[in-house]
């Protein structure tokens, strides 16, 4: 029968992952909603176990609720570990132990040396490690300071009762290889008390074998040099599947020295997970003639909160309990219950499946990774290496710009560090787009950026199938031809944007992932830098604005946020990209922004200027008129009878205001010619972009050429235009038919013409207008002169 304790336990541990795992949580939803995160008193009432549980949710999606209010272009992606069968067994281990730890004293160290002895058999049958103990530890590096810690008390017999001062006669020595995690060597020194100098790091081979594994020589050289200072060898760190690009140590040769030298061997990886599977390859198999060895089945098995495990082999019980291996505390030895319980969940046939379906996802990468031919891989063994390494390497006969060979160490560091910048654009794009794979990016020192595919460490996790490696090799071979062009182009658009000097500056951004980054210097004179800086800025986000308005292909944008000065940084093109019509048009964008932005700033005074220079003529005009005409003439009634008695020839001209210029101009021009030219704004896209084919997109090269495309413009384009500058259009002159026009018409459409030059004109619309008023109430009385004088002239010739 069944505890009906145990069954509750159960019970209640499903319940309770079934609402954490739920989304949707119907009860306490406004509560949830007006809660805060700030940390609150602790209620005197105590609250249900059903709230506790509405917080622990609310607690676990905060931040993809919040993700899911700020976008709602989709439904959010969850990426957190995926919770299986074995999964809630392992968390029903930690539910049963602290249900075990308030059994009475006998019965909970029965039960606790079960579980420690089933584990510690069933992981060395697993793993091939016969004859060890187990030490099972929270802390992955925890197990390592104890085998540590063993090994002093076993080479220093005085050090249980000196400490430290049994060391001084025999310094000891750590040696480690340069290929392990970062900070292990100092974790170690911390823990142990011991000082920097007692750590050797060795290097990896440099001529011969994986530049990642450790150099045996030249280990066995510094061992022979710390013996003759009279230094002890303590420790030898070796790696099976370093922790960047998964390669094993030549662990043979490394037990064969330290049986020579009289070394403790400890060996750790990724790779110490395939001991379990039957076509094992030899470097591997060779751990298990190691000392000790740390495990960490619950990162390769998918089980969340299980502890690692490391293996050791030592004879003596009593160091094992000095060194903190052992404990004879019954609720230490229930750390292993979840691995205990998860283990026989699975099954031995269960995990070795499992590790064997994880490797096999490999195996499939590196298969479909060989046919492209702009890829780079690098992998220990082609046949059983469980991390895969690719990265992006142009091929050496289309980029001659970028690399002179088809290998990394051909290339200089400035080609090198663009070729990095791209691979770690890459990984990123692959992670974003297919998360459930688990790829990231490594540095490493030879090969540099590379994109790494560890399935032992993501997939269990993820639950990553063969569909998912599918899917990432079509998307890498669709990134592909972008980055290959980019990386061509490149050269290229550094070499135009020269060109473009003074108006463009070219900047050598070597950590931007795309063609290139320029920015449009202000050609006006006479500002000093803060007012230089201020208005290169304005113009260049303008111009980053429009350029995003034409070509949603082609990725405009103001770079890293870290950026503090405005620029255009162009990403990545494809190989139909025209660079030359791309500056050009960025060339003539910026430079009708700041014409633009020059004409706006100038506005104001020249109107304000241009008005009072009317008014002043105006007013002359009307002194002018007094004088030749005399004061009777003025008179409404009297003015008639004189002008029809004795007509008189006006001798005032009318006047035009040029809102470009800013000034007054005679219109005895117009009155000669009979006609004005009146012109249309300035056209808004580039030469360029109008010699374009039907359905062509802006900057790309056309196919069938150009030379058959005609102009069915009524005005052509000068053949001698600058590409990428504006072409006013003209409109054609008035026909000599229609000279007859009187001059007052004439005088009033100047007057209109210039009322629509200022009403185009943002925020001086208004001061445009009322010049233009002036000049037309000009023209109109100009208009009832012409009028009146002809009039005059029909009642002479009738009294003559």
């Amino acid at each position: 029968m069944v505890d009906n304790t145990l069954a509750q336990v159960g019970h209640n541990l499903s319940q309770a992952m079934k609402i954490l795992d739920s989304r949707e949580v119907d009860a306490l939803a406004d509560r949830r909603r007006s809660r805060s995160s700030i940390p609150g008193p602790l209620q005197g009432d105590g609250q249900d176990v059903a709230s506790i549980l509405e917080l622990i949710h609310h607690l676990i999606h905060e931040e993809e609720e919040e993700e899911e209010e700020e976008e709602e272009e989709g439904p959010h992606v969850h990426r957190g570990q995926q919770v299986g069968e074995q999964a809630h067994m392992a968390l029903l281990g930690h539910s049963l132990a602290a249900y075990i730890s308030v059994l009475p004293r006998d019965r909970l160290r029965s039960i606790s040396t079960r579980v420690l002895s089933d584990s510690t058999l069933w992981l060395c049958r697993l793993f091939r490690y016969d004859n060890a103990c187990a030490y099972f530890h929270e802390d992955d590096r925890d197990g390592l300071v104890r085998v540590c810690r063993l090994v002093l008390h076993a080479r220093y017999e005085e050090y249980p009762s000196e400490g430290y001062g049994a060391l001084v006669s025999k310094q000891p020595v750590i040696y480690m290889s340069a290929s392990c995690r970062p900070g292990l060597g100092q974790h170690l020194c911390s823990q142990l008390g011991l000082p920097l100098s007692s750590l050797c790091t060795v290097p990896c081979n440099t001529m011969f074998g994986s530049q990642h594994q450790m150099d045996v020589a030249l280990l066995d050289k510094l061992v022979r040099e710390d013996v003759d200072s009279r230094k002890l060898p303590l420790l030898l760190i070796a790696n099976a599947g370093t922790p960047a690009a998964g390669h094993t140590d030549k662990l043979s040769r490394l037990k064969e020295l330290c049986e020579q030298h009289n070394m403790w061997l400890h060996v750790e990886g990724v790779n110490l997970a395939t001991l379990t599977l039957g076509n094992l390859s030899s470097p591997v198999m060779a751990a298990s003639r190691s000392d000790s060895l740390t495990l960490t089945p619950g990162l390769w098995l998918g089980l969340p909160a299980v502890c690692a495990v490391t293996l050791y082999r030592h004879e003596d019980p009593a160091l094992s309990l000095s060194a903190g291996l052992m404990s004879s505390r019954p609720l230490e030895k229930l750390r292993a219950l979840p691995l205990w319980l998860s283990l026989q969940y699975l099954g031995h046939s269960g995990i070795v499946n499992r590790i064997q379906q994880t490797t096999a996802l490999s195996q499939q990468l590196l298969e479909k990774l060989k046919p492209l031919s702009s890829v780079q891989t690098s992998v220990e063994d082609e046949l059983t290496s469980p991390v895969v390494l690719f990265k992006f390497n142009p091929d050496r006969s289309s980029v001659s710009s970028v690399s002179s060979g088809g290998s990394v160490e051909s290339h200089c560091p400035a080609e090198r560090e663009v070729l990095d910048t791209f691979n770690r654009w890459l990984g990123q794009e692959l992670a974003r787009l297919v998360p459930s794979c688990g790829v990231d990016v490594v540095e490493l020192e030879d090969e540099g950026a590379c994109v790494r595919f560890s399935p032992l460490l993501t997939a269990a996790v993820l639950g990553t199938q063969p569909e998912d490696v599918q899917r990432l090799v079509d998307r890498l071979t669709e990134l592909l031809p972008l980055l290959r062009s980019t990386v061509v182009l490149r050269h290229d658009f550094r070499e135009q944007a020269l060109k473009h000097r003074p108006s463009l500056t070219y900047l050598e951004e070597r950590g931007w992932a795309g063609l290139g980054v320029v920015r449009y210097e202000p050609q006006s004179e006479g500002l000093d830098e803060e007012r230089r800086s201020q208005q290169g800025a304005h113009i260049n986000c303008e111009l980053l604005k429009r350029l995003q308005e034409l070509d949603p292909d082609i990725s405009f944008s103001s770079g890293p946020e870290d950026v503090d000065t405005a620029c255009v940084y162009v990403g990545l093109v494809s190989d139909d990209v025209d660079v030359v019509q791309l500056l050009d048009t960025i060339a003539a964008m910026g430079r009708d922004i700041d014409d633009s932005g020059r004409l706006l700033e100038n506005m104001s005074e020249v109107v304000r200027r241009g008005i009072l220079e009317a008014e002043q003529q105006l007013q002359k005009a009307s002194e002018d008129k007094l004088l030749e005409e005399g004061a009777l003439r003025q008179l409404p009634i009297v003015g008639s009878v004189l002008n029809w008695l004795s007509p008189v020839q006006s001798s005032i001209k009318g006047r035009s205001f040029n809102l470009a210029a800013g000034s007054l101009d005679s219109s005895e021009t117009t009155y000669s010619t009979r006609a004005q030219s009146d012109h249309t704004p300035t056209q808004d896209t580039p030469n360029a972009s109008a010699k374009r084919l039907p359905g062509q997109k802006m900057f790309r090269r056309s196919v069938g050429g150009t030379d058959s495309f005609s102009e069915t413009s009524s005005t052509g384009q000068p053949e001698d235009q600058t590409p990428g500058s504006y072409t006013p259009v003209r409109a054609p002159s008035a026909p000599p038919d229609h000279q007859d026009q009187d001059q007052g018409s004439s005088v009033q459409d100047q007057g209109s013409s210039v009322q629509d030059q200022g009403s185009s004109v943002p925020d001086q619309g208004s001061s445009v207008q009322d010049q233009g008023s002036s000049v037309q109430d000009q023209g109109s009385s100009v208009q009832g002169e012409a009028a009146l004088t002809s009039t005059d002239q029909q009642m002479a010739q009738r009294a003559r």
